[in-house]
């Protein structure tokens, strides 16, 4: 079983971080750079979503992890919202923005996917080393560790490599006429 060690290693996290540096793009490639109120919120959501998955990893208890991850995927719902009222103001066209949308959505899926991985693992707590709060060696995590099985591994590789077909922009712009 692969163990993860740090949030770093997790894809959520990895795609969180990625979508992230799109809103950056996205800003300064548009005319959001000069709205400052909408800008500043959707790089605080798009922050949030990797910060809530970052310090929901590091507490200790499955549940404070758990929790955590549902703020990430609220925070995400946020960025997704937020990239509908890009649109609506003109900053973008709907196909520069369909994409950064169907990734939220994806991140949205990996998020609830991983939540409910979580729910059904033994993962319980992280131990807490009192004797050594600087520098974390190999031996700290011990036996609770956050492992993945082989197989939920091979099965998330897979749902990572064909992503479910998902509602286009245009449909949803249609569907509020």
């Amino acid at each position: 079983m692969p163990t993860i060690k740090r949030f770093e290693e997790l894809r959520i996290w990895q795609d969180a971080r990625k979508q992230c540096q799109q809103i950056g793009v996205l800003v300064q490639s548009s005319g959001l750079k000069n709205d400052f109120a909408l800008r500043d919120q959707i790089n605080r959501s798009s922050g949030s979503v990797m910060d809530n998955i970052a310090e929901g990893f590091d507490r200790f208890t499955k549940n404070d992890f758990r929790h955590f991850l549902i703020i990430a995927r609220g925070s995400n719902a946020e960025v997704r919202s937020q990239l509908y009222r890009v649109l609506d103001k003109g900053y973008c066209t709907v196909n520069e923005i369909e994409e950064l949308i169907r990734f939220s959505e994806m991140l949205s899926i990996k998020i609830t996917n991983f939540i409910h991985y979580i729910d059904k693992s033994g993962y319980k707590n992280k131990p807490v080393n009192t004797h050594d709060v600087s520098e974390p060696s190999d031996t700290t995590y011990g036996k609770n560790e956050l492992l993945v099985s082989e197989e939920l591994n091979e099965e998330l590789i897979s749902f990572f490599q064909q992503p479910p077909t998902l509602p286009t922009i245009s449909n949803s712009l249609n569907n509020n006429e």
